[in-house]
């Protein structure tokens, strides 16, 4: 059983809830993952579950403890579908070679090689007999009736066993299947041909090439479409490889080293804080943290960057990534589950059966499909039989092996009528359309999609947790991004440093030499509070050591590049969005915003506020520092753009969104950055505190102030109720991610801030912004272009097999002709959505 993390959980799982992950096999289409899922959801406990063909996996939803995994897996087993709990160490590759999916579809698809090589020889033995001279005696003994039934009988037992057999046990279990379908086509074709063969008295025709071309044809549309599937697999197969097997444990601690002597054991093993050695050419066993040596790092399996990152210690390594030049001493941080490949794995193993509401129509269908189809087969061979073949009665003249109406047949003259038994054209006409409907074109149509869509999603970098989440990405209009540490690189600087005595003046900058280093003396702890820019800085670097937020690191930088000495502070408080507060050589100090500073009573001097004014319009936050009660001076600080935050603002645009900036900033220095950007000051969303983040969220939602794009970005039509995307990368983003309709987190923010979002960017671009819009619409529209194709091949195909056209136009589609369009059907649709590989090579 393999237990999804706390930290994979999404926002709406309940704490109470677990999830067991089921192997399930013997599932052929969309009818086997409605039995599935109906054997499940049944059992006591289940709260839900979600069946996915493509994968042939289920995920159960059940109250912890309540629900005992092999249990469930013998009871799938027992009514038909063979299945095995998913064990922890699936994810790290130590499943045998029976409990491997990918090695049960190795073998499945070999044996479904050697069952189309037999069909596929039977099928042209029996073409064969319906050519060549009549004079030679092998071309006699082929067109002999008896060979024919002979193939047919073959055809049957060999190659069409398994389905028959499968279609039997679906009709057992109240679950019919479309093996059940093609299993009854194909034995009452045989049954009729036999019975003709028997009794040629009866003046019936023997059709037993029929049962041999439907199962070659349909054996021939399996074979490519498990092949198809398993390509449309290949990338999460690949990523399940990644996870190493051997880890180098450094059996001396105390002399830990690139060269240090160390053992092999197993990765799983390995437990947090210990030290391994990692050679050129391994793969790193866990996330650690370098401690000895330097090395490159090929990093393309996490960022689909090529370009190897140099690592030094104190620098973080991921498992899974590929150590390329020099040997290194690690100390493990995370292990198994916990490791970030682990959870990649596992959030893309999610996403894939995660549904997309779109698919709740097709799955409704599928529930009752295969009863219709059966019914609809048995009303088409009570109309011809009783109704039709009395009201046209030319259908059941031929002039060969098509059945044509009389009137086609006069116009050409090229063989003498046949008269056919109304029996035996009701019965064909019946056959085909058991054998033309394809329910399995309907179960793939969104899995295959996703499992395409996830794969590449993965490899580039991009998370995308499902497919509620790529019908989401299609509809949105408008997307807001967070300020720091988003839009801008996050590691910002001070700029300024005034005192407030000096405000009129503004000649008391920090000042810098060109070197960085202080142009006046360096004061020590024990200088008089106030006196200069520099102390001004120790006292906020002293009160910013109880933090961890952007402007504090920028302020804490500054000290340490002046090489201040930091006085020792008591008594921190953080309010977040607000400011900091401690208790510095006896003194209370504040740093903070205008509120904050006002919420302790604190006056700004009308000068203090238009300098701050002037600073934040300038594009830097202003930090106010009050000291005993009185504001002291101003601390600027400037965070510079990402280099493609402009390129993607851009491109976003061009797509027929509306971009927004959202930040806890005051509205001069947001508004400077939207300038830089060429956003209009109504796409500003400026001074709102964390807490308020979700509710502006809500209200951009409620108010639908973005547009929804409809038919192309040139023509957006209004939204009464807009969709939005938030992106974001901290704590403080992680209310707003869950509010918007579509989460958007940066790896390199917070873990908090990544559970939250539904599509998590590993390489830490915002461009990927673009990139993960365009995957999702893509891969939406594969998936709405796949249900299409399976409605309508199934809502035209189905008449045109029950003799529509057969009055009119003397057109009427034989058995072996349906199975030929109902293979092409599935293997379509798979074949559609692996497409989605080469659209997005063009990325």
């Amino acid at each position: 059983m393999q237990l999804v993390p706390k930290t994979q959980l999404t926002p709406e799982l309940s704490p109470t809830l677990e999830k067991i992950i089921l192997d399930v096999g013997g599932m052929k289409c969309a009818a086997c993952v409605n039995a599935v899922e109906r054997q499940l959801s049944q059992y006591p406990g289940v709260k839900s579950t979600c069946v996915n063909l493509a994968t042939e996996v289920a995920v159960v939803e059940t109250e912890v403890g309540a629900v005992d995994p092999d249990a469930l897996a013998k009871r799938l087993t027992s009514v038909g579908f063979p299945s095995q709990p998913r064990t922890a160490s699936g994810i790290a590759g130590e499943t045998s070679a029976l409990q491997d999916p990918a090695e049960r579809q190795r073998r499945e698809m070999r044996s479904s090689l050697g069952n189309l090589a037999i069909a596929g020889v039977l099928l042209i033995l029996s073409a064969t007999g319906h050519f060549g001279s009549d004079g030679s005696p092998v071309l006699q003994a082929l067109k002999n009736i008896w060979f024919h039934c002979g193939l047919a009988t073959v055809a049957l037992l060999i190659p069409g066993r398994p389905i028959i057999v499968d279609g039997w046990l679906g009709w057992r279990r109240n679950a019919p299947n479309m093996n059940t379908l093609v299993g009854l086509g194909t034995l009452t074709a045989y049954t009729a041909s036999l019975i003709a063969l028997l009794f040629p008295q009866m003046g019936w025709e023997c059709f037993f090439d029929e049962p041999v071309m439907m199962l070659g044809f349909i054996l021939l549309g399996r074979t490519l479409e498990q092949q198809a599937r398993g390509r449309a697999a290949k990338a999460f197969r690949q990523l399940l490889a990644l996870q190493p097997q051997i880890a180098r444990l450094i059996a001396n601690p105390e002399n830990v080293g690139a060269g240090s002597t160390s053992v092999e054991i197993p990765a799983e093993q390995v437990r947090v804080g210990e030290f391994l050695q990692v050679l050129p050419g391994d793969k790193i066993p866990v996330d650690g943290k370098v401690v000895a040596g330097q090395t490159t790092i090929d990093e393309s399996m996490l960022t689909g960057e090529a370009v190897p990152a140099i690592k030094q210690p104190g620098d973080t390594v991921t498992a899974g990534t590929i150590n390329q030049s020099g040997a290194i001493a690690i100390q493990t941080t995370r292990t198994g589950s916990d490791t970030t490949l682990a959870q990649i794995v596992a959030l893309v193993e999610t996403a894939q059966t995660r549904k997309a509401p779109v698919q709740k129509l097709a799955d409704t269908v599928a529930g009752y499909f295969t009863y219709g189809v059966l019914t609809a087969a048995i009303l088409t061979f009570v109309f011809w039989y009783f109704f039709g073949t009395h009201i046209w009665p030319n259908v059941t003249m031929s002039g060969g092996m098509e059945m044509i109406s009389h009137s086609a047949h006069n116009a050409h003259h090229s063989q003498p009528l046949t008269h056919y038994s109304p029996l035996l054209v009701s019965l064909k006409l019946a056959i085909a359309v058991m054998v033309v409907a394809c329910p399995c074109a309907l179960g793939l149509a969104t899995p295959t999609a996703i499992l395409v869509g996830t794969g590449i999603g993965a490899e580039r970098g991009l998370l995308i947790k499902g497919g509620d989440v790529l019908e989401r990405v299609h509809q949105l209009d408008t997307v807001v991004f967070d300020k720091t540490g988003t839009l801008t690189t996050g590691n910002p600087t001070v700029t300024d440093c005034l005192l407030v005595g000096e405000l009129e003046t503004q000649n008391s900058h920090y000042p810098l030499s060109s070197e960085g280093a202080p142009s006046s003396p360096v004061p020590n702890a024990s200088t008089t509070l106030n006196t200069s820019p520099q102390s001004l800085i120790q006292l906020a670097a002293a009160v910013e050591i109880g933090t961890y937020h952007p402007l504090a690191k920028a302020i804490q930088k500054e000290a340490q590049q002046q090489q201040l000495s930091i006085p020792e502070a008591v008594d921190f408080h953080t309010e977040a969005g607000l400011g900091v507060s401690a208790v510095v050589e006896s003194k209370s100090v504040l740093l903070g915003n205008w509120d904050w500073l006002s919420w302790h009573g604190i006056a700004i001097s009308e000068t203090a506020q238009k300098v701050a004014d002037r600073l934040a319009a300038d594009g830097k936050t202003v930090v106010y520092v009050a000291v005993a009660g009185t504001l002291s001076g101003l601390i600027a600080v400037s965070d510079t753009l990402r280099p493609d935050a402009q390129a993607t603002i851009d491109k976003l645009r061009q797509m027929g969104l509306r971009v927004m900036l959202l930040s806890g900033d005051r509205i001069e220095a947001a508004s400077a950055i939207a300038k830089q950007l060429g956003l209009d000051s109504t796409d500003v969303i400026a001074g709102v505190p964390p807490a308020k983040k979700a509710a502006a969220i809500e209200s951009l939602q409620k108010e639908g102030l973005g547009t929804r794009r409809i038919t192309s970005p040139q023509y957006p039509v209004p939204s009464p109720q807009s969709v939005v995307a938030m992106v974001g990368d901290g704590i403080n983003d992680a209310p707003a991610l869950s509010q918007a309709d579509v989460g958007i987190a940066l790896h390199s923010g917070t873990d908090v801030a990544m559970e939250t979002a539904e599509i998590i960017l590993m390489r830490d671009r915002l461009t990927d912004v673009v990139e993960s819009i365009q995957l999702s619409r893509a891969t939406f529209n594969k998936i709405r272009q796949n249900l299409f194709w399976a409605f309508a091949y199934n809502t035209i195909g189905i008449p045109l097999a029950a003799g529509v056209l057969l009055p009119s136009l003397g057109f009427v589609m034989t058995p072996s002709g349906a199975a030929a369009l109902m293979a092409f059907s599935s293997v379509s649709v798979v074949t559609n959505s692996v497409l989605l590989r080469w659209w997005s090579h063009r990325l």
